[in-house]
C-alpha cells in the first residue's frame, strides 16, 4: 500500500464516523451558539478556581463538606504517595493494602453495619452490587428517577445469558406504585433499588414506607446514599440515620467522591452478602485497586467526620437554609427539593443555558440540566450548596441570579423562543 492509499484509509468515513456526526448535532448547535456548558477546564482544585484564568465561585462540586483542600487531607494523600506511590497496578485480588482493609472495617463500623466494601468508583459498586445479586429468580424494582448507575446495572445484570432478572419501575417515590409493581412481580425475589436523596431534584426517599411494603411483600431494599453520605443525619451518617431507621435497610451504597473527596465506591452490607459482592462482581473483580492515596484521604476525612461531623453537619445545614431562604425569596420554583441540593426550574433549554453562561462570565458556575438528563420542560440549574461556601458567595449568586432570572424570562415564565435559528 502506498503513501496515498494509506491517507485515503485514514480519512474514510465509516458508518461510526456519520453516526457520530448525525448524534453530535445538538453538541454543535449549542458550540456554534457558544452555550455549550460542558467540559471547561478547572486551573485548580476547590470550589474556589478558575477556569481560563477568571475567578470562578462553583456551585456544580459535590464537595459538600467542603473538605477536599483541607491541609490534612492533602498531607495524608502525600505520605501515601511516598508510601505506596500512585497507584497498586493491579486489581483488589492482587493489590490489597492494610489500609484499604482498615479502612473497610472503619466505615462498616461507622455506617453501622456489619461488613464494607470498597470498590474504585462509586458508580462501580452499584453496577458490580446489582450484577452481583440479581439472577433468574430476582424482579429488580427501580424507582423512575434512578440514578444510571442503578439503571446501568440492572440492564447490564439484564445482559447476563442465563441469569436475566425481571425490571420494573415504579413512579418516582410512591409506595403505592411500588406496591403495585411488588404485587404484580413475576419473580420469586425482589430488589428494590432507590436513592436517599435524588441528585437531580434534591428530594429524600419516602423510606419508612418503602421499608415497611418491602418487608410486606418479602423484597429486599438497596438504598443508594451517595448525596445522603456526610450530608444527612446529625453526624452524617446519611438518610438512615436521618430518619432514625438504622439496621432497617439491609444493604446500602454510597460513595468517596462526595463527602469523602476524592473517587471510589462504598458498599456496606451483611458480611455474606459483601462477601459474595466480593468474589463475583465483574466491575471489582476486574478493575484497578482504588489508589491508596484516595484511601488516605478519605480515611483523614472520617477521622473528621467521627470527631466533628455533627457540627460540621449542622454548619452545611445552615448554608444550605440561607441560600433556599434567598432563592424562595426571589421567586425561583426549587421543585420538590427539601436538602442541600436545588434545582432551580427554569423549564427551557435556551432559558437554562443562557442563564449558564450569563452566570459563568460574572464568576458562578451552576451546572444546566437539559434533556435527556431532564424531562423537556424541566430543564433547570443544578445549585449545590455546600460548607465551603461563604455568605458571600451565596450572596453574589443569589444577586447574580435574581438580575439573570428576570433578564431571561426565568421568573415570569416567558417564551425567549427555539434555539434554533
Amino acid at each position: 500500500m502506498n503513501a496515498g492509499e494509506k491517507r485515503d484509509m485514514a480519512t474514510k468515513r465509516s458508518w461510526v464516523d456519520e453516526k457520530a456526526h448525525t448524534e453530535l448535532a445538538r453538541v454543535r448547535l449549542a458550540r456554534e451558539k457558544q452555550v455549550y456548558p460542558y467540559f471547561r477546564e478547572f486551573e485548580r482544585g476547590g470550589l474556589h478556581t478558575s477556569i481560563a484564568g477568571k475567578e470562578i465561585i462553583n456551585f456544580s462540586s459535590n464537595d459538600y463538606l467542603g473538605l477536599t483542600n483541607h491541609p490534612k487531607v492533602k498531607e495524608a494523600a502525600k505520605a501515601a504517595v511516598d508510601k505506596y506511590a500512585c497507584g497498586l497496578s493491579s486489581s483488589r485480588p492482587q493489590a490489597t493494602t492494610s489500609e484499604h482493609v482498615d479502612l473497610e472495617k472503619r466505615l462498616a463500623a461507622w455506617f453501622r453495619f456489619p461488613a464494607c466494601l470498597m470498590f474504585t468508583t462509586g458508580y462501580q459498586a452499584m453496577l458490580g452490587t446489582i450484577a452481583a445479586l440479581a439472577d433468574k429468580d430476582t424482579t429488580l424494582v427501580l424507582d423512575a428517577f434512578s440514578h444510571a448507575c442503578i439503571l446501568d446495572g440492572a440492564f447490564l445484570a439484564a445482559g447476563v445469558p442465563g441469569r436475566q432478572p425481571e425490571i420494573r419501575f415504579f413512579n418516582h417515590n410512591s409506595a403505592k406504585s411500588l406496591e403495585r409493581i411488588l404485587k404484580t412481580r413475576e419473580r420469586k425475589n425482589a430488589l428494590v433499588l432507590l436513592e436517599g436523596v435524588y441528585s437531580l431534584d434534591g428530594d429524600t426517599a419516602n423510606l419508612k414506607e418503602f421499608i415497611e411494603i418491602c418487608d410486606r411483600y418479602d423484597a429486599v431494599l438497596l438504598v443508594d446514599d451517595a448525596h445522603g453520605t456526610g450530608t444527612q443525619g446529625k453526624n452524617g451518617r446519611g438518610i438512615l440515620e436521618a430518619m432514625n431507621i438504622e439496621g432497617q435497610v439491609p444493604i446500602v451504597v454510597s460513595t468517596f467522591s462526595k463527602t469523602f473527596g476524592g473517587i471510589g465506591g462504598i458498599l456496606v452490607a451483611s458480611q455474606e452478602i459483601v462477601d459474595l459482592v466480593k468474589n463475583s462482581a465483574r466491575s471489582f473483580l476486574f478493575s484497578a485497586s482504588l489508589p491508596v492515596p484516595v484511601v488516605a484521604a478519605a480515611s483523614t476525612i472520617l477521622d473528621m467526620l467521627e470527631k466533628d461531623g455533627a457540627s460540621l453537619v449542622a454548619e452545611l445545614h445552615q448554608k444550605a437554609d440561607y441560600m433556599r431562604a434567598g432563592l424562595t425569596k426571589i421567586g425561583f420554583d426549587l421543585g420538590a427539593s427539601n436538602t442541600h441540593i436545588m434545582p432551580v426550574m427554569c423549564k427551557d433549554e435556551r432559558k437554562t443555558l443562557f442563564m449558564h453562561i450569563a452566570l459563568l462570565e460574572c464568576g458562578v458556575m451552576m451546572v444546566p440540566l437539559t434533556y435527556p438528563s431532564v424531562k423537556q420542560g424541566e430543564e433547570r440549574l443544578r445549585v449545590n450548596v455546600t460548607r465551603g461556601h461563604t455568605k458571600e458567595d451565596m450572596d453574589t449568586a443569589l444577586e447574580l441570579l435574581a438580575t439573570y432570572g428576570d433578564a431571561f424570562f426565568v421568573l415570569s415564565g416567558e417564551d425567549l423562543g427555539p434555539m434554533e435559528d
